[in-house]
């Protein structure tokens, strides 16, 4: 007889629907049972009959004798991961005239098994939920630890089950799965706004407060230089708390990528932060562009709508470094392999910190530095000049002295920054509000500089004299002019003047003749 349920499969973060198509025939005379799963299964999908049999069996259902023959249609995608497993076995017992077929046609079916029989929680629920709405499903039955994930989606029923035996039950009409219902809008603004760090624990460095403020406001990367325990990683880890809080869009857009990966924890639902990563330094390149044998998003992806950052960057591996360059311009990642092309967004803030020499003391105010000056060459020559090029601000920090690490009064309030950034941003939002993709000065075209970010002539010839002397790149000028125009916006000034293009050329610190000698 043959049986059929509808699961999907996920790929990228875009979920594709599968029809799990199920054969079974019945065995004469001696022999077992046995099982074929065509279709492009990975090897996770083909060890499915093993944990569905002890499963059955440890639930009180004996495994039929009969050669059972699985398709995943369409058979030209790669199906990989353990969510088949529910559905290839409510498959099997359907087949068997085990399970009522009034209601299952109406449902999508996702879940791993345990050898006792209970459902173990799947990557990807949140894309696969959406899937099955804009397919017109009645409901989605998933394990119980995704059931929070899933049922963000509204106007769809999402029923979490814990043992197939439920789920077995709840199709034959002998028990019933409540559905979970969750106000998505109410639950997204309760968890907005929460951070532990501020940057009012910050004494001093009004300089560098002062670029993270324009870096936030313009969406621009941005790089430290200076000397251990200047407070690098104590700002960066700060910067969310003054960035824009994630809209509805963003914060769904950030789940389903978190879900994919299997980020998410238990009894999650919205990711309502901007997401912050921090890899270490020994991370390879797949695991920081996404890709591997099974595809997964990397920590570019993960960062999407938030912030990536690198502490100590010379020490990060220099082909990990230079595959940033193109998702720095682009904002998306395509992973391309023999087998298959994802495509993954990567839309975020790069920010990056570094010694300014190897011993760390180079410009130190009270410690000698003990490099030498083509030691300290080759130390930032790790650093690519292309890269650095994609870096706005490149701020140079140095440490506090006893008086100014004493003080006991609080700095500014990350929340009163974020006001300045926010007021910032919804210029930038009406300003390019005619332009889809684009909804900070870090993202303007060359046609929206010439409209919006082109200085006055006596301040051109200004910025002419300083891109000569200092033999900044095509590159870099624009990044001047994208970063002066964000501090207008923080002013309201509707022109780019004077004193905002100096601002911005003083954050190019790494491009002056005079830096390691």
């Amino acid at each position: 007889m043959l049986a059929k349920i509808h699961s999907a499969a996920v790929n990228g973060i875009e979920a594709i629907p599968v029809t799990i198509e199920v054969n079974v025939v019945n065995i004469q005379g001696e022999g077992g049972s046995r099982m074929v799963i065509v279709g492009l299964p990975d090897n996770s999908v083909k060890e499915s009959y093993s944990r569905i049999e002890a499963a059955l069996a440890n639930s009180g259902i004996a495994f039929p004798r009969q050669n059972v023959t699985v398709n995943l249609a369409p058979g030209d995608i790669r199906k990989e991961g353990t969510g088949f497993d529910l559905p290839i076995a409510l498959g099997i017992l359907m087949a068997n005239c085990m399970i009522s077929t009034e209601r299952i046609d109406r449902f999508m079916v996702l879940g791993e098994l345990s050898l006792d029989g209970s459902l173990r929680p799947i990557r990807g629920a949140l894309p696969i939920a959406i899937k099955a709405r804009e397919l017109g499903y009645e409901g989605l039955i998933v394990p119980q630890e995704n059931v929070h994930e899933a049922a963000v989606v509204n106007r769809l029923q999402v029923y979490g089950a814990t043992t197939i035996q439920q789920v077995l039950d709840f199709f034959n009409g002998r028990s019933d799965l409540s559905p979970t219902i969750i106000d998505t809008r109410a639950e997204f603004y309760a968890h907005q706004g929460d951070y532990e760090l501020d940057f009012a624990d910050v004494k001093g460095q009004d300089n560098v407060k002062r670029a993270f403020e324009i870096a936030a406001a313009g969406g621009h990367n941005l790089i430290m230089v200076g000397p251990p325990g200047a407070g690098k990683s104590m700002m960066a880890r700060r910067l969310p708390s003054i960035l824009p809080p994630l809209s509805l869009a963003e914060s769904l857009e950030t789940t389903q990528i978190h879900s994919v990966a299997g980020k998410l924890k238990g009894g999650t639902g919205l990711v309502t932060e901007r997401p912050f990563r921090s890899p270490h330094h020994t991370v390879s390149q797949v695991a920081l562009v996404g890709g591997g044998a099974n595809p997964m998003p990397g920590e570019i992806s993960l960062a999407h709508n938030g912030v990536l950052f690198l502490d100590e960057l010379p020490e990060f591996q220099r082909a990990a470094l230079e595959v940033l360059r193109q998702p720095l311009e682009d904002r998306k990642i395509t992973v391309t392999r023999a087998k298959y092309s994802i495509e993954y967004p990567c839309n975020f803030m790069f920010v990056a910190s570094m010694n300014p020499c190897p011993c760390g003391y180079y410009n130190h105010t009270t410690k000698p530095c003990q490099c030498t000056p083509g030691q300290i060459h080759k130390y930032l020559n790790k650093i690519s000049g292309p890269l650095l090029d994609r870096i706005d601000i490149q701020i140079e920090i140095t440490p506090l002295s006893f008086d100014e690490l004493s003080r006991t009064q609080p700095g500014e309030h990350s929340s009163a920054i974020r006001e300045r950034v926010i007021r910032a941003r919804q210029i930038q939002e009406e300003r390019y509000r005619g332009t889809p993709g684009i909804h900070c000065n870090a993202q303007m075209t060359p046609a929206l500089m010439r409209q919006y970010a082109t200085p006055a002539p006596q301040d051109m010839s200004m910025l002419r004299e300083v891109i000569n002397r200092m033999q900044l790149s095509a590159r870099a000028y624009d990044r001047i002019l994208r970063l002066a125009r964000t501090i207008a916006d923080l002013e309201g000034a509707e022109h780019i003047l004077t004193h905002h293009l100096a601002e911005a050329v003083g954050y190019r610190n790494l491009d002056r003749e005079s830096w390691g000698e």
